[in-house]
């Protein structure tokens, strides 16, 4: 069928868009040129008419009008089976790959129109939600049943009253007898600025000096702020996520005499006790750890692109926030402040894995076999003459691979993750949830390729159930089975080059995937460390990026030092109050972690192999 276009009817091709767009249009029939030329299809794809202005606005009419492949039925007719030749069977192969193809450059040309429109100050092509009318509407509740979990505790069972007041009318009648009384709880919260001089007596001693009168016990030693008020402003910023001038303004309207500048000092300085014990949280729960769970996010610094890792699990969580999220910086961030490097089996393990020149591995075992910290680590590569940027970065990861085994992280550490390259170290798990995301996001062509995609999907939840059920009861009766679907799985063929994509991606990983075979203590997902750098998230698009280096390391502290007291039990609350006023009543996160580690108890590896 011949294109109906508008063209101007304008003697010259050259003109400019304005002299265009004041033409009068008139309908013609097929790729017409201004002097009645007429071109072919295929020459305009070659080409053959882009070189003129008029020509260029005629394309760009026309290729707006080109609906996208998303809002095109594209029905292919059925082939018989005694039909599907080898021929046929690349043809149909060929179409998918060039369907997918055309998918990919519809996307990138969606997000090229975007970023021109963001350019010119306009509004991009806006995501609209598909519609809600479809969904299955929720059967009702029996008119006598209640709803899972709405079961009502006692409102002031756990509530502690510290008095009583009584309370008698007034005017009472001759001849009132007192029944009793009826309770009525009101719970208040008192929010008052109070500001205390203290005169401290001076006295001069007869043998000469003079001695001064001591502070109250709860007078933090040299500021001139209450712990309480310290309290609060920690616990607003970082638990709260109340930004640095509505804490100010909100201070103010308490009645706090306290500046922009003093806010932040009070944030970010003096915060060393803190940073330690976030170090011993990282280095107990890696002591203790079966499994960890790591996932990073964005984290711009000081107008730069940047990085935090999070690392951790059911008892523990770490924040951690460098300039970059390669495996180098894994490695950094799970020792910490403090770098171990050591040349041991496993880092020459490392090695033989990655590669590295058997002559640099032979120069790296002789001399000292560990090293405090990167400095002396750099001195060491510079002394061998090890300045090449692959040979030195290959080095330096197994060296700090073979420091965690060294300061007694166990070399059979679980590392779980979404299937990020730079967490694949010691044994890798994969989350199934990211493993099947990209069947769910893909857009099909017809009708029959929406049902394979529905079809494959429903065999991976299948397992996944399965894989979910084998967790909660090992059995070693069971595995044979489980590897034999999942290579079922795997190994079809669709027909389909883009499924086909993705189940040849989870062979792939078929090791990472079933490692709850070996390790049941292992999840099947990664959703919980998703969910710890979710709180760094909101965070980022409340506050933005961070400015100063220590304003960077409070943020990391705080948020692992609240998270870990969650995932403990422990109000954070009573726990910034017990650490700012030094009490010291409160026991320590570590030994938390390691009590609640001991307390544990894994399934052996062995007891599910056997």
């Amino acid at each position: 069928m011949p294109l109906t276009l508008l063209r101007p009817d304008c003697p010259n091709a050259a003109a400019p868009r304005s002299h265009l767009n004041g033409c009068h249009p008139r309908p013609v029939n097929g790729y017409v040129g201004l002097h009645g030329e007429r071109f072919e299809p295929s020459r305009a794809i070659a080409g053959d008419f882009v070189t003129s202005q008029y020509y260029r606005v005629e394309a760009q009419l026309l290729a707006g009008r080109f609906p996208t492949l998303g809002s095109m039925k594209i029905e292919l007719p059925e082939v018989r089976p005694e039909e599907r030749t080898p021929l046929v069977d690349s043809l149909l192969a060929i179409i998918r790959q060039l369907l997918d193809r055309v998918v990919q450059l519809e996307e990138t040309v969606q997000q090229l129109r975007d970023e021109n429109a963001l350019l010119k100050g306009q509004k991009p092509r806006p995501q609209i939600s598909p519609s809600r009318l479809e969904t299955p509407a929720v059967p009702p509740r029996p008119k006598d049943g209640k709803r899972p979990g709405s079961d009502k505790r006692s409102k002031n069972s756990q509530l502690i009253i510290p008095q009583d007041v009584t309370l008698h009318p007034d005017n009472l009648p001759p001849g009132a007898v007192l029944k009793g009384y009826e309770p009525y709880v009101v719970q208040e919260l008192a929010i008052e600025a109070k500001a205390t001089r203290y005169l401290r007596a001076r006295y001069a001693l007869p043998g000469g000096g003079s001695v001064l009168a001591s502070l109250p016990a709860d007078v933090l030693p040299g500021s001139h702020y209450g712990p309480n008020l310290i309290c609060y402003v920690l616990d607003q910023h970082h638990h709260a996520h109340v930004t640095q001038p509505l804490l100010l303004e909100q201070l103010h309207d308490f009645g706090i005499d306290i500046s922009a500048g003093q806010l932040s000092r009070l944030l970010t300085e003096n915060q060393e006790a803190f940073h330690q014990e976030k170090d011993e949280v990282r280095a107990a729960g890696l002591a203790t750890a079966s499994y960890l769970g790591t996932d990073d996010t964005g984290a711009r610094h000081q107008g730069h692109n940047g990085y935090c890792t999070v690392i951790g699990n059911d008892l523990f969580a770490c924040f951690a926030s460098r300039d970059s999220k390669s495996r180098l910086n894994f490695l950094e961030v799970l020792h910490g402040s403090q770098r171990w490097y050591a040349i041991n089996d496993i880092a020459l393990a490392y090695w033989k894995e990655q590669a590295l020149s058997a002559a640099l591995v032979e120069q790296l075992r002789q001399g000292p076999q560990e090293f405090a910290g990167a400095s002396a680590w750099q001195a060491r590569l510079a002394e061998l003459a090890i300045s090449g940027d692959r040979h030195v970065r290959l080095a330096t990861e197994g060296a700090l691979l073979g420091g965690l085994i060294a300061r007694g992280v166990p070399p059979t550490l679980v590392v779980l993750s979404d299937g990020a390259p730079q967490f694949d170290l010691l044994l890798h798990a994969s989350c199934w949830v990211h493993a099947e995301r990209p069947l769910a996001r893909m857009v099909p062509h017809n009708d029959a390729h929406r049902h394979v995609i529905e079809q494959v999907r429903e065999h991976i939840w299948q397992l996944y159930q399965d894989l979910k059920a084998y967790r909660q009861q090992p059995a070693a009766r069971a595995v044979p089975d489980l590897e034999a679907r999942f290579a079922a799985l795997c190994n079809q063929r669709t027909g389909y080059p883009n499924i086909d994509a993705v189940l040849k991606e989870i062979r792939d990983h078929q090791r990472d995937l079933l490692r709850v075979l070996e390790r049941p203590e292992v999840p099947l997902h990664n959703n919980a460390s998703e969910s710890d750098i979710r709180e760094y998230v909101k965070k980022r698009k409340i506050s933005g990026g961070t400015r100063s280096t220590a304003g960077r390391r409070c943020r990391d502290t705080f948020a692992s030092l609240k998270k870990t007291c969650r995932k403990l039990g422990i109000n954070f609350w009573t726990y910034l109050q017990d650490r700012v006023r030094g009490l010291g009543k409160m026991t320590r996160l570590a030994g938390r972690i390691r009590q609640r580690a001991a307390e544990k108890h894994p399934v052996p590896v062995e007891a599910v192999l056997v």
